[in-house]
């Protein structure tokens, strides 16, 4: 069956269901309309992990080969507090440009004969004329709110504030730095998305943020400070900021989005419009492709519109308790960074690796670090055990033939 399908928001969320249902048939006719134009997203680097990329392989080889491409890589992670720094092994993890991402999608994308129409913004007064709308226009979704009522749509915020910068700095490394100042504690994460870039969160309690004087003065000043601050990590490179053109702050509280229902008729949410995690995980992206995998399923598997955003609805609803919760105990513990920061830095870089335990607020961190310990060693000789055992086993059977012979 031929469907009609408007994706609104150029996004990856937007984009990669297009490509997925341009590819289970081409006769679809896809749209994908975007208000701004092509090539002014905002943003800077996307993580993700070979999870994701071997999903992208079996879905559709010939982006994920780009995206592989344009990907930089890291496997460790480094952690600086104060004038003490410890660094620990971890999985591979990749980064890419949010430029790039979108641009290798947009390519994809055309080729397959998807409509793309940018600087064109969809209104929720005058929807497009589709059989299906999907509405990954963000966490604002003016299509979502515009049936607010029916959504259910609840915005949760959280108590620390945070900006998105970029540097010229290419860590090597995925990075934490942890500052002391006279206002309290101020950090940052920083991983590398080019060879020539990396993307910095900064992230402190809204009462350092205005003792260090980064709500008032313009961005510049903002960002000087900051370079000093951060100074042991920059290397003498600086952070870039995003020179908004309406001079509000670049400073933001994240808002946890959660929504009563996922559809409404013939209109549908993806990604930031449906659910948002704390950045804190790194899994934005990634969750937002994953409601394109499911949406594209479901809607190969039944012919029946309702039933599939209905299916499509609850498999990503139980796929996400998760990584929501995981998402909600990784704020939780930089809201209370006090609890852990003044360890020794391998101990609060373990306990940080740790940080989506739901026990791990309800135990002396000490103690949760000894018993994490103990697991990982029972866990280590364990699997010591599986390996050496058939090798035993093996060379006592050898021995007992070569004795008979």
């Amino acid at each position: 069956m031929c469907v009609k399908v408007a994706c609104v928001g150029g996004g990856p969320a937007g984009l990669y269901l297009s490509i997925l249902l341009k590819r289970q048939d081409p006769s679809h006719d896809v749209t994908v309309h975007e208000r701004n134009p092509e090539g002014s997203t905002y943003g800077w680097g996307v993580t993700y992990w070979q999870g994701l990329l071997d999903e992208l392989r079996a879905r559709d080889p010939e982006s994920a080969h780009a995206i592989d491409e344009h990907s930089v890589r890291w496997s460790q992670g480094i952690a600086h507090v104060g004038d003490l720094s410890t660094c620990q092994p971890g999985d591979e993890g990749h980064g890419i440009g949010r430029h790039k991402l979108l641009e290798l999608l947009a390519e994809r994308a055309r080729a397959l004969g998807v409509r793309l129409e940018f600087d064109h913004e969809i209104t929720a007064e005058n929807p497009p004329d589709a059989d299906l709308v999907v509405a990954a226009d963000g966490v604002h979704s003016a299509l979502r709110t515009r049936h607010a009522d029916h959504f259910g749509a609840r915005l949760t915020p959280g108590r620390n504030t945070y900006v998105w910068l970029g540097t010229t700095k290419v860590f090597d490394s995925f990075t934490f730095a942890f500052v002391e100042t006279e206002h309290g504690w101020i950090w940052c994460y920083g991983y590398p998305f080019s060879a020539e870039r990396s993307t910095c969160v900064i992230e402190c309690a809204p009462e350092t943020r205005t003792g260090l004087g980064l709500d008032a003065g313009g961005e510049a000043d903002g960002l000087a400070r900051l370079e000093k601050l951060f100074a042991r990590i920059l290397d003498g490179h600086p952070l870039i900021g995003r020179s908004a053109d309406d001079d509000s702050s670049p400073w933001l509280t994240f808002r946890t989005l959660t929504n009563r229902t996922w559809h409404r008729g013939n209109l549908v949410l993806l990604g930031d419009a449906a659910h948002t995690t704390h950045y804190s995980i790194g899994a934005g992206t990634t969750l937002a492709l994953e409601d394109a995998f499911a949406l594209a399923d479901a809607l190969r598997e039944s012919e029946d519109l309702p039933r599939a955003l209905a299916r499509y609805e609850r498999r990503r609803r139980t796929a996400l308790l998760s990584p929501q919760s995981a998402a909600r105990y990784s704020a939780q513990w930089y809201e209370n960074l006090n609890r852990y920061i003044h360890l020794p830095p391998d101990r609060m870089f373990a306990l940080l690796g740790q940080r989506h335990s739901p026990l791990l607020p309800y135990v002396p961190p000490q103690l949760y670090y000894r018993l994490d310990r103990a697991a990982g060693q029972l866990e280590a000789l364990r699997r010591f055990k599986r390996w050496l055992g058939p090798r035993l086993a093996r060379n006592a059977q050898t021995r007992a033939l070569t004795s008979r012979d």
